[in-house]
């Protein structure tokens, strides 16, 4: 494997993102943030990638903040303070990323996601996680509360079992994320790959403007009141309604064969 701190690798339209610093268990370093940044703003910009995979290499998927950092940071005259909100102000950017691609992002999750790393999970649309996997925002066992974290983690799961995380600092399972909505699934390690792939190859086979115009107005409506939302999505149904592409889907169906799309 390549000394490259994250690894992108095109196969066919989908797009692999590894995280690849083992050493520190994937943390999201500057030189890691940095990384995600420019390679997420290059995936936005490429039309022929329809599904993105993030995973981590070695042992886990992601460690959260590189802590010996972040003491570092520390030492700065102001005891740290411009480089902790310049270092947060990235995270953040990062993190608000992923929902603004164009392509789906699936979580190839195994090992531990902790802090910021479980944070990096929350903030993909899918996640799929290996049996044993361990989830935890745990900052509070040191005397950080994990409030960044807390952002992603609580629109993904509902507020009572997010606040339990978050002030216990306890891990979850594989299978307890699932069931509060963290991850989509839970798949045995050997199989995690390819269960994760097969995810991604569905998305990628779907009509790509209606999965992104679909992405985006996910997004959009779930900050919105009820109305407004209700509002907004029958707007975008009209406009997705006159596509060509979505003409000869529906006349597929109705015919029985494949649609054939431009």
């Amino acid at each position: 494997m390549t000394n490259a701190i994250l690894i992108r690798e095109d196969a066919g339209a989908i797009a692999t993102l590894t995280l690849n610093a083992p050493a520190s268990l994937n943390a999201l370093s500057d030189a890691m943030l940095a990384a995600l940044k420019a390679t997420l703003a290059d995936l936005g910009q490429s039309p022929a990638i329809r599904a993105v995979i993030l995973r981590g290499a070695g042992k886990a998927f992601c460690a959260g903040h590189d802590l010996k950092e972040m003491q570092a940071g520390r030492a700065a005259p102001d005891r740290g303070r411009a480089y902790f909100a310049d270092l947060f102000a990235r995270c953040a950017e990062v993190m608000q990323m992923i929902p603004a691609l164009p392509q789906p992002v699936i979580a190839e999750v195994h090992g531990i996601a902790t802090a910021a790393g479980c944070q990096l999970v929350a903030s993909c649309d899918m996640a799929v996680a290996a049996e044993g996997t361990r989830f935890g925002v745990n900052g509070v066992n040191i005397g950080l509360f994990c409030s960044t974290p807390m952002v992603a983690l609580t629109r993904n799961v509902p507020r009572k079992f997010a606040f339990e995380m978050l002030t216990t600092g306890a891990f979850i399972d594989a299978a307890r994320a699932a069931e509060i909505g963290l991850v989509n699934r839970v798949v045995p390690a050997d199989s995690l790959a390819a269960e994760t792939r097969a995810l991604a190859e569905t998305v990628a086979s779907k009509l790509t403007a209606a999965v992104r115009i679909g992405k985006r107005t996910f997004y959009d409506q779930i900050e919105m009141t009820r109305a407004a939302a209700y509002e907004h999505a029958g707007a975008v149904m009209v406009e997705n309604m006159l596509w060509r592409d979505t003409e000869e889907g529906i006349a597929a169906f109705l015919e029985k064969r494949r649609p054939d799309w431009a």
